[in-house]
């Protein structure tokens, strides 16, 4: 694949999750909220930690892919959380399907990814193009339009 179509990709991918983490960063405590109702963390403390420290950390690991530094780790990251996210949202569509008289793909609401309410069916379409897009830069690495494309990939000349 041509360096400038990676380079569109990482920059797609990368402020999408530079974005969306942002927006969770300006409201803490309604991302919070959001995490409770997926009923997967019953600690306290360790819901408070996830709320402060995700968007964070998805704000880096945008920025990382934007900026073209360790390009393959961060997709790695952000393919991995991509699934994640993207299971807890069919959990939790499902599970409101027992309440709802709708179809699947009408049902709507906060996954938590800063965007607000959403279709499930929608949300589960757009993270599965950027997991894909997450696991072409895996695959395909940057390219040359990246400032440091491998971290932490050291040649060790033995002698």
């Amino acid at each position: 694949m041509k360096a400038s179509a990676l380079c569109v990709v990482r920059w797609i991918i990368g402020g999408c999750f530079v974005y969306l983490g942002w927006v969770k960063t300006r409201d803490p405590v309604a991302f919070l909220k959001v995490i409770r109702e997926f009923n997967l963390l019953q600690a306290p403390l360790l819901m408070n930690v996830v709320a402060a420290w995700l968007p964070w950390f998805e704000c880096w690991c945008g920025l990382l892919l934007v900026l073209g530094v360790g390009v393959r780790a961060a997709a790695m990251t952000l393919a991995g959380l991509l699934a994640a996210f993207s299971i807890m949202v069919w959990l939790r569509a499902l599970q409101l399907m027992a309440s709802f008289d709708g179809s699947f793909c009408s049902l709507s609401f906060d996954c938590g990814c800063g965007s607000g309410e959403v279709f499930v069916c929608q949300k589960l379409l757009q993270n599965g193009c950027l997991f894909i897009g997450a696991l072409l830069l895996v695959w395909q690495g940057a390219g040359r339009l990246a400032l440091w494309p491998k971290v932490g990939f050291l040649k060790l000349n033995q002698s």
